[in-house]
């Protein structure tokens, strides 16, 4: 299992309703289980806000710009570092990114040299027609990522990128993942805790109010093995203990077992 730790005081801070990306998510408020069941219900079109698209892309086009001068992005070295850890050489791999935005990992790839074929996914039409404006010789689709429309292992790579803490089915989007995976299939930026139950909460995030979860992490990777996946290896962005209680935001690495 690898790790690289950066020791935050993650539950402290999302407590007093601050984001742990600052400027991007805030003013979070914990919800009891059937109190999240209702919101999720309520917020579940958030994600398709027609302005979420620009305001994201202000910081990802800064992200991007320190990335090409060689400055470290965390979440883009993370994932760069678990694509060149895998047992084959991705160059030429044909890769999908569930939950994809605006595509702008496609760019931290080239950026990086992989040489992999991307392709990408949303459930937003508003963030898929701005991929497809930066991107337009790359294929971007309208997609609900507990429904994929792909066939069996269309895809070398599946990368759930930083979607499943939205979705209320997250089970079903595990599940997809797994499904339309031929070989490696990465949940990118992963919300867990440990020693209590899921955790729910409301936020605001780029000024839209959704819902983030955060996942018991032994019912997590449990539900990755049913899904026919094995955890290769784990990343951690950051990590912390608060009265006892673990959290932390993980990258877990997995191997497609044939059933």
């Amino acid at each position: 299992m690898n790790r690289c730790p950066r020791l935050k005081k993650l539950v402290k801070r999302l407590l007093q309703g601050i984001s742990p990306a600052a400027g991007v998510s805030s003013h979070y408020v914990q919800l009891a289980e059937g109190d999240a069941e209702r919101e999720s219900s309520r917020l579940r079109a958030a994600w398709q806000s027609g302005d979420l698209p620009e305001r994201q892309r202000e910081l990802v086009d800064g992200q991007l710009a320190a990335y090409r001068r060689g400055e470290p992005v965390d979440v883009f070295d993370v994932m760069i570092q678990a694509l060149r850890a895998l047992p084959a050489d991705v160059q030429g791999m044909s890769v999908l990114e569930v939950g994809c935005s605006s595509g702008f990992y496609s760019e931290v790839f080239d950026i990086a040299g992989l040489g992999v074929r991307y392709a990408g996914c949303d459930y937003s039409d508003a963030f898929i027609a701005l991929a497809r404006k930066k991107y337009p010789a790359l294929r971007f689709d309208i997609e609900d990522a507990t429904v994929l429309r792909y066939g069996a292992d269309a895809f070398d790579i599946v990368i759930s990128g930083c979607c499943l803490l939205h979705i209320p089915e997250y089970q079903a989007a595990v599940a997809e993942t797994a499904r339309v995976a031929r070989r490696y299939a990465i949940f990118h930026r992963t919300p867990v805790v440990l020693g209590q139950p899921n955790v729910y909460y409301r936020k605001q995030a780029y000024g839209v109010e959704t819902v983030e979860i955060h996942f018991n992490e032994p019912q997590f990777l449990e539900l990755l093995a049913s899904s026919g996946l094995e955890v290769m290896a784990t990343y951690t962005l950051d990590e912390t203990v608060h009265r006892g209680v673990g959290s932390a935001n993980r990258t877990y690495v997995c191997r497609k077992i044939s059933r």
